[in-house]
């Protein structure tokens, strides 16, 4: 969020159960987004959109999340932002 400088800089988190009751957890800001079509790429190892980027900080969540029977993505944040959203099972 370093790049918006004119409105107030904002992170959401939150957290709810799913009807098939695993632990949906979202986080969420107000900077400049993630374009529709790197939405997924930005989940490959070595993409990176920051200048000075490794790019592999995602590739290792989403490693962590599946491993541990979970799924990780990215959506629009509204009004404006991204937002991560990733879940996890409650039951074995």
């Amino acid at each position: 969020m370093t790049s918006v400088d004119d409105e107030a800089r904002e992170l959401v988190v939150s957290t709810e159960s799913t009807p098939s009751e695993d632990l949906l957890v979202g986080v969420g800001d107000s900077g400049p987004g993630v374009a529709l079509e790197a939405r997924e790429r930005i989940f490959g190892s070595f993409y990176t959109t920051k200048p000075d980027g490794v790019g592999i900080g995602l590739s290792i969540c989403r490693s962590i999340i599946d491993a541990h029977g979970g799924r990780l993505w990215a959506d629009a944040h509204q009004p404006r932002g991204a937002v991560f959203r990733f879940t996890l099972p409650t039951h074995h």
